[in-house]
């Protein structure tokens, strides 16, 4: 089944075959997504939604204006889920790991160079986006995760920007060196460049730099992806690395606009 988002009844036609709606809408849809909760009201047979987030854990992490944007639009579509009486899992995946190995360390290419941001010690949590998907299904149908936040940060993927380059240099057995870029020269920018190119400066500030992710300490009551399934097999920062060497992947960059 197809459904439209501008067209409201082929949308409730679309979902009233599905028990699980697990949305994937870009940053530039995000707020789409009151299209999908209307619908799924309509529809009046899903027994859960997942709301696409994937990020960071909105409601307690807080990044420069243009990132903070993206961040209070996903809280929007958080509140309107809880009002619509909608029984959901929001998924915090943090970052993805493919994703941002080849951001930073350009896998693809020998580099003698790399950039990093700050002074490259914050604390991030990298993700195999293949691990992000299988820990989503999982708690899609979990009731375990019903009406709750999961935190997907497995011990093996937290990893700072000056360990994954140690860790990369020790792989590849190159020396390379670390051009930073200090945290005030990254805010300006974020003041600077025109929207949408100020936003992915607000992410890399809030992940790499502020070191967000690692911000808050996980309590009893939260829910913690690897500790939620603890057998599955998650593939860590150093397994992703050694995939890297001999098949880096070439992930599309994000859309902001």
């Amino acid at each position: 089944m197809k459904g439209e988002l501008d067209d409201h009844e082929a949308l409730v036609a679309a979902i009233k075959h599905a028990d699980i709606v697990i949305s994937v809408l870009a940053i530039p849809q995000h707020l789409e997504q009151y299209k999908i909760i209307n619908a799924i009201k309509d529809a009046g047979n899903v027994q859960r939604f997942v709301p696409s987030e994937f990020g960071q854990e909105v409601d307690r992490v807080r990044g420069l204006p243009p990132f903070q944007n993206v961040l209070e639009n996903k809280k929007k579509i958080r509140r309107a889920t809880e009002e619509a009486g909608i029984c959901y899992t929001y998924i915090s995946a943090n970052s993805f790991a493919a994703y941002f190995v080849d951001y930073l360390l350009h896998p693809h290419e020998k580099c003698e160079e790399l950039t990093v941001y700050g002074t490259g010690e914050a604390k991030a949590v990298l993700n195999y986006e293949e691990d992000v998907a299988a820990y989503t299904i999982k708690s899609a149908n979990d009731q375990r995760a019903a009406n709750r936040v999961i935190i997907y940060r497995p011990p093996g993927n937290i990893v700072s920007q000056l360990d994954l380059i140690a860790a990369w240099e020790k792989k590849t057995g190159r020396t390379i060196k670390r051009n930073h870029i200090p945290e005030a020269e990254i805010i300006k920018l974020s003041e600077t460049l025109p929207h949408p190119d100020n936003i992915p400066v607000g992410v890399l500030h809030n992940i790499f730099v502020k070191g967000d992710q690692m911000s808050f300490d996980l309590t009893e009551d939260d829910l913690e992806a690897s500790k939620l399934y603890p057998d599955y097999k998650y593939t860590s920062v150093d397994e992703l690395l050694d995939i890297s060497l001999t098949n880096p992947h070439n992930p599309k960059r994000a859309s902001f606009a």
